[in-house]
């Protein structure tokens, strides 16, 4: 029985924009949606690309290399696809041993003569309170891979290519994260904790590289498009926590019943796995039309500002993701607003202080 979602129109391809000569991508987790669908229109406009993948899901993970593995056989046997065969390489990364994206980036460089633009993209999400990442030495362990994979990856595979930028004083730093960087969201903490460090690092990192014609982008897509297209680790819940004791809309819950609404998963019980009194892991089991459409915008939007000679330092993609932080940034503002009005209230006038007696010893007399 076919299923109706996999027989809707696909998003319409976007223009991508003219380049004097081709560009030379890295990208970190091809083997993702996002990855596919980039590195797939990327060689159709005749770019080169080298794409990481990482082994353990490759060679482990059928469900979730199984749209890797059919592009790879597409582009080897189609006779029109040759040329992207001559433009495409895949290395093995896992970004958060470091030996590895010296490798990977020496072999791209071996392989293209040079990288233009690192695209960080590999993500994984832990769900889970504060309280339920707190309950043991293996939900602790969680907290740690969280990082590892969200921060210190990105920062190594971005150590290991900053010498070939420098060498050749230009390239481009593109970084996939969520409007998590602005907004904290219950029940995923520890995510947004490390959104909001690499984020920070890169804010950083863009004014000592400017000097050398380096350019950093931070790319902010709806929270959706990295959780559900990648691996999510979900904590076991506590009582105290469950939607009957609890108001906060965590998002344990929201995603499970969109897991479970949601058109085209292979199994009407999947959001019930991040409910489990143990740890679990899982890949949303999206269909492929609903991937190309969840990630269409973005993909888009990263080609289009991909070794751009005057980028964004920091893009957020889609309507619904500007309202948000536009919401943030005013309860900020309001917020500053309140702090200055108190901050008055207390600061010491500089004329009353000047004047006040002093002694002998130079003390205030009347403090």
């Amino acid at each position: 029985m076919s299923n109706k979602t996999d027989d809707l129109k696909l998003p319409r391809e976007p223009k991508w924009p003219t380049h004097n000569a081709p560009r030379v991508w890295f990208i970190t987790c091809a083997n993702s949606p996002v990855g596919i669908t980039l590195t797939r229109h990327l060689l159709a406009h005749g770019d080169y690309v080298t794409a990481g993948v990482l082994p353990v899901e490759f060679e482990k993970h059928e469900d979730r290399s199984a749209d890797f593995k059919e592009f790879l056989e597409e582009i080897g046997t189609q006779q029109d696809k040759e040329t992207w065969r001559a433009r495409l390489r895949v290395v093995a990364l896992d970004v958060r041993i470091m030996g590895q994206c010296q490798s990977a980036v020496a072999e791209a460089v071996q392989t293209f003569g040079r990288i233009d633009i690192l695209f960080c993209c590999h993500s994984e999400v832990v769900v889970g309170t504060v309280e339920e990442l707190s309950q043991s030495g293996r939900t602790l362990t969680l907290v740690h891979d969280q990082f590892e994979t969200n921060f210190f990856g990105p920062v190594n595979i971005i150590k290991a290519a900053l010498p070939v930028f420098r060498s050749k004083k230009n390239g481009h730093i593109v970084m996939l994260t969520a409007i998590t960087g602005h907004l904290g969201t219950p029940g995923l903490s520890m995510y947004c904790a490390s959104q909001w460090a690499i984020e920070g690092y890169c804010d950083s990192l863009a004014y000592e590289v400017a000097p050398f014609n380096i350019k950093v982008s931070i790319v902010q897509p709806n929270m959706e498009v990295n959780v559900l297209t990648h691996k999510i680790t979900s904590a076991p819940p506590l009582a105290a926590y469950a939607e009957d004791q609890n108001p906060a809309p965590l998002s344990r819950n929201i995603l499970s019943g969109l897991l479970d609404r949601l058109e085209g998963t292979a199994e009407p019980t999947t959001g019930d796995q991040l409910q489990r009194s143990e740890v679990n892991s899982l890949y949303p089991p999206l269909s492929k039309a609903i991937k190309e459409r969840l990630v269409a915008e973005t993909v888009h939007a990263v080609a289009a500002i991909g070794g751009h000679d005057n980028p964004p330092a920091r893009h957020i993609v889609g309507f619904e993701g500007v309202t948000s932080v536009k919401e943030k940034l005013k309860t900020v503002s309001e917020e500053l607003e309140d702090f200055i009005e108190c901050s008055t209230a207390v600061d010491i006038n500089r004329a009353e202080e000047t004047t006040r007696p002093q002694s002998q010893s130079g003390v205030d007399v009347l403090g």
